[in-house]
């Protein structure tokens, strides 16, 4: 092998489904053949020849049923790729799609691939959180060294009870939450009245055979709505502050990233719209599991040599309101208009959560919004089961 010298790898395109709420829109696609529609829409839509494709990675969580045995391979049969094309399906929770990016982007910067594509589907009406553990008919992902571990402190919890831990830790209302899910629906009302969705959702069919191109789960609400709803994981008298309007939606949805080389994309003469700047990974307490976001934003800004204020968008995963909060009070504290540069067209709260997709679901959005603004740097980062969290800054190329 010849000396390689790391290269810049950029994005060409990234496209979503609409998301659809449970039991909804697109409740009756098999994940595969949804997961196909946003290869095909790449190659629709930058008019490359789908050969040149060196691998798909895709993110999947609940790798089960119509989901398993590499969702990633299947999908690229579906799309009728060519049969040498590769696929492999990733698992790193809630930031599956987010990882298959981060793998994708560094195989092009470390000269592994030249043109690679990162997707992310999960059909959760179909195949619901949770379908993996088969009910423990297989036993438990957490085996006895692991509860051992955290046996003192009460044992590992569902993420519900974490995002209830997390209000505990930084003394978080439920009216701040509240808040925070009202903003979240209603900033992704603007973005949708707008049109501000229009260039990363593809139209696919409803299941009533009409095509559909608008996310399902965005509803016209109120402070005094929000406030009725009974807490989801915790009772009123056990202080339950974590309810349906504050937490992100059960939702089904896939997303895909073209991703390449700046060279290769100069000679395919497709126009790149951004770069990798860098990434970060990391892990935090797996109890509280919804925290690792806060430590991987600084890891990742200083990585780049970068700070807040270099950042114009951010992407912060609304898996809870509670998270996104502590998220802001600990990284922004010194800023208490960061709010305004996050999640400006709403988050899963309003747009849905659809596990393995909502990673790359973040890129489209993100760099959609960064090209709006004309804006430079854009940071993304998802908390995710376990106690991580994937990080990533963008720029904007002619920026």
């Amino acid at each position: 092998m010849g000396d390689r010298t790391m290269r810049d790898a950029v994005i060409v395109d990234v496209v979503r489904t609409p998301f659809g709420r449970r039991d909804g829109s697109l409740s009756h696609w098999h994940p595969v053949d949804l997961a196909a529609e946003t290869l095909s829409a790449l190659i629709d839509r930058t008019g490359i020849d789908p050969g040149v494709v060196d691998d798909v990675i895709m993110g999947c969580v609940m790798q089960v049923g119509e989901q398993g045995t590499n969702i990633a391979r299947n999908a690229v049969l579906a799309a009728e790729w060519p049969e040498h094309i590769p696929g492999t399906t990733v698992d790193r929770q809630c930031g599956s799609s987010q990882q298959a990016v981060h793998f994708a982007a560094q195989g092009v910067m470390a000269g592994a691939y030249d043109v690679v594509v990162a997707s992310g589907v999960e059909v959760m009406t179909r195949i619901p959180m949770g379908a993996s553990t088969a009910d423990g008919r297989y036993g438990f992902p957490f085996g006895p060294s692991v509860s051992s571990r955290y046996a003192d402190r009460g044992g590992l919890v569902p993420q519900g009870e974490s995002a209830e831990m997390i209000a505990d830790r930084w003394d978080i209302s439920r009216e701040e939450m509240d808040a925070y899910g009202l903003r979240s629906q209603q900033r992704a009302a603007v973005a949708t009245a707008e049109g501000r969705f229009e260039h990363e959702i593809i139209a696919v069919s409803g299941d009533d055979g009409e095509a559909v191109k608008r996310d399902g789960g965005i509803r016209e609400t109120s402070a005094e709505a929000l406030a009725r709803l009974a807490p989801s994981f915790r009772t009123e008298a056990e202080g339950g502050r974590v309810t349906a309007g504050n937490a992100s939606q059960i939702t089904d949805g896939a997303a895909s990233a073209l991703i390449m080389s700046a060279e290769r994309a100069a000679e395919l003469g497709v126009v790149p719209r951004a770069r990798f700047v860098d990434f970060a990974v990391l892990g935090d307490d797996p109890q509280l599991m919804l925290t690792a976001n806060i430590p991987a934003t600084r890891r990742v800004l200083e990585r780049a040599g970068l700070t807040l204020d270099d950042i114009d968008r951010f992407e912060v995963n609304e898996a809870f309101a509670s998270a996104v909060i502590a998220w802001l009070r600990e990284v922004g504290s010194a800023d208490p208009t960061l709010i305004d540069r996050v999640n400006v067209n709403g988050g899963a709260i309003a747009l849905g959560h659809p596990l393995g997709a909502s990673g790359t679901r973040l890129i489209a959005s993100l760099l959609n919004e960064l090209e709006r603004i004309e804006g430079r740097y854009g940071l993304q980062v998802m908390c995710e089961g376990g106690g991580m969290a994937n990080a990533l800054i963008l720029e904007r190329i002619d920026a």
